[in-house]
């Protein structure tokens, strides 16, 4: 259970770092208002899954799921470059993630 809510956690990281882009530096109050909901969803949600789960492990994962999220999300949804470098290296963060997951 506790990976499940650590991958919650991690999609609510990717919600609040997409929002920030909606906030216009926190100037539009509906974007604003998920943003910090989605912000506080996820370091609560990161705090219950380290109830039963390592701290470096956890914390990679989280970060890590937030961080390809982002990118594939910006490169979807912000026309970001999708180029071959990038992808790879989204893909070395996933096979971390991973790595980290089977031997946690």
């Amino acid at each position: 259970m506790a990976w499940a809510i650590l991958f919650t956690a991690g999609l609510l990281e990717i919600g609040w770092a997409i929002g920030l882009k909606y906030t216009d530096g926190f100037s539009r109050i509906v974007p604003s208002v998920l943003t910090l909901a989605a912000m506080a969803g996820s370091v609560i949600l990161l705090g219950v899954a380290l109830k039963s789960l390592p701290i470096g492990t956890a914390y990679a994962v989280w970060t890590g799921i937030g961080a390809v999220g982002t990118a594939a999300l910006g490169i979807i949804l912000f026309g970001e470059p999708a180029t071959a470098l990038r992808l790879a290296s989204i893909g070395l963060i996933v096979t971390g993630i991973v790595g980290l997951k089977l031997v946690a």
